[in-house]
């Protein structure tokens, strides 16, 4: 585990508003972020149970897929990566993700996203169970208890001066862990990737206070939906501040934040703490895509 620590954030039109953010993105070269942090307690945990192989769920570019098929070669333990997508099967080649998390020793199956709906249900697991044996089960995107147990470990006691503190939602494990350890006097702010109002009910399962808000205007079209707008910003965020932004995630919170900075949302004089949440990975992937499309693609360094 590499050392966190807060970047200060320098923008022009600031004013007397206090910009920050925490580097989640650098403590550990292949489980980055808020990964590192979901993975902590359930690998404990699997070893505790004697379990010799982790299962999981994700899509063709999913930072959880890479991380969990790293942190399973790290630990000696087995994985098993259910992907989202049968027409993927003959194309890991063509995809970074997938790719790495095969090296890495990940066994991949295949299924539609029509079967992939059903992962949550009892009879499915069950089918898992029979084909591959005893497993330890890690949910897609990695979000459960023992996860935020982890990301509660995100905020230390050099934050508490901060008034807000922000960050991406996929699943709802990250920012419910910020919820649960987060000062009375913070409002947590989250910014989803992904459409639709599902994601309160989600947190609600785990947060334990009610000092918080989901902002859903700036998924961009929806969960991996980009545009040039926001490939821009990235590029211009990172040759000002170099630090580079996944466009899945964190890329779209940063681009949220400094736009309500711009509307005047946060009083005057309040201090921001932007949570990095990692999934660098993914861009290797997205600028694939946007080679293909003729596109200007999204720089990961000088």
């Amino acid at each position: 585990m590499n050392p966190v620590f807060n970047q200060h954030i320098s923008i022009d039109f600031l004013n007397n508003i206090s910009l920050t953010i925490k580097r989640e993105d650098l403590i550990h070269p292949f489980v980055s972020g808020n990964k590192f942090r979901k993975l902590k307690y359930n690998l404990l945990q699997a070893k505790a149970e004697n379990k010799q192989t982790l299962l999981t769920f994700g899509g063709a570019f999913s930072n959880h897929i890479a991380a969990v098929a790293y942190a399973g070669k790290e630990q000696g333990l087995k994985t098993i990566g259910i992907i989202r997508g049968d027409e993927l099967f003959d194309k890991i080649e063509e995809n970074p993700t997938l790719k790495f998390a095969q090296e890495n020793g990940m066994q991949f199956e295949f299924i539609s996203r029509e079967a992939y709906r059903l992962k949550n249900e009892d009879s499915f697991i069950e089918n898992l169970k029979e084909k591959f044996g005893d497993f330890y089960l890690v949910p897609e995107g990695g979000t459960n208890e023992l996860a935020v147990k982890g990301c509660e470990e995100i905020l230390t006691d050099e934050d508490v001066a901060f008034d807000y503190v922000c960050c991406a939602v996929g699943t709802g494990g990250t920012i419910s862990g910020l919820i649960n350890s987060s000062k009375e006097n913070q409002k947590v702010l989250g910014f989803p990737a992904l459409k639709g109002d599902f994601l309160t009910d989600e947190i609600r399962i785990f947060a334990k206070k009610d000092n918080w808000n989901l902002i859903s205007d700036y998924h961009f079209g929806g969960y991996g939906k980009i545009n040039l707008e926001l490939i821009e910003f990235i590029n211009a965020f990172f040759e000002e501040n170099k630090v580079p932004l996944d466009p899945i995630y964190t890329g779209k919170m940063v681009f949220g934040v400094i736009d309500l900075i711009r509307k005047n949302y946060f009083p005057a004089h309040s201090k921001i703490l932007l949570i990095h949440t990692g999934g660098l990975q993914g861009i290797e992937g997205m600028n694939l895509k946007l080679k293909q499309k003729k596109i200007p693609i999204l720089k990961i360094d000088d």
